[in-house]
């Protein structure tokens, strides 16, 4: 089988993960700066069997996209349009950040370490793969 890509987009980082092959584990994989974005994935996807590419859908309380979504659609068409051979889908991702900064905590991380914004972004994009797997797999 092949793997699930998620990305948790963010204006200056964005998160990465990555499910096993057997798509059982989801993975954090890297934290990018979101303009070297497009690069990683290219390599990622080049050495690595990837047949899904999930972006995390940021949405307001009242389930209204956010702001952030206008630059997301451009991403996810590009995406589209640089992998016709893989499906790319959105996630919503409502929550994950602070899910993320719950895990963490919980994780025992030192407080150093808990302010790296670049963990949390890497946690968040676990949680949306995370999630995204569960859905399909009922």
């Amino acid at each position: 089988m092949s793997r699930i890509l998620a990305i948790d987009y963010g204006l200056k980082r964005t998160g990465l993960a990555v499910s096993d092959p057997l798509r059982i584990i989801a993975g954090a994989l890297e934290t990018v700066p979101t303009k070297e974005l497009e690069r990683f994935v290219a390599q990622y996807c080049a050495q690595n069997e990837v047949s899904t590419i999930v972006v995390g859908k940021p949405s307001q309380m009242n389930g209204q996209p956010s702001e952030t979504m206008k630059y997301i659609e451009p991403l996810v068409a590009r995406l589209r349009r640089a992998y016709p051979d893989k499906q790319v889908v959105l996630h919503d991702e409502r929550f994950t950040s602070v899910m993320a900064q719950r895990t963490i905590l919980q994780s025992g991380i030192g407080k150093m370490a808990r302010r790296d914004k670049a963990i949390v972004d890497r946690v968040a994009a676990t949680i949306i793969l995370q999630s995204y797997m569960d859905c399909i797999s009922h």
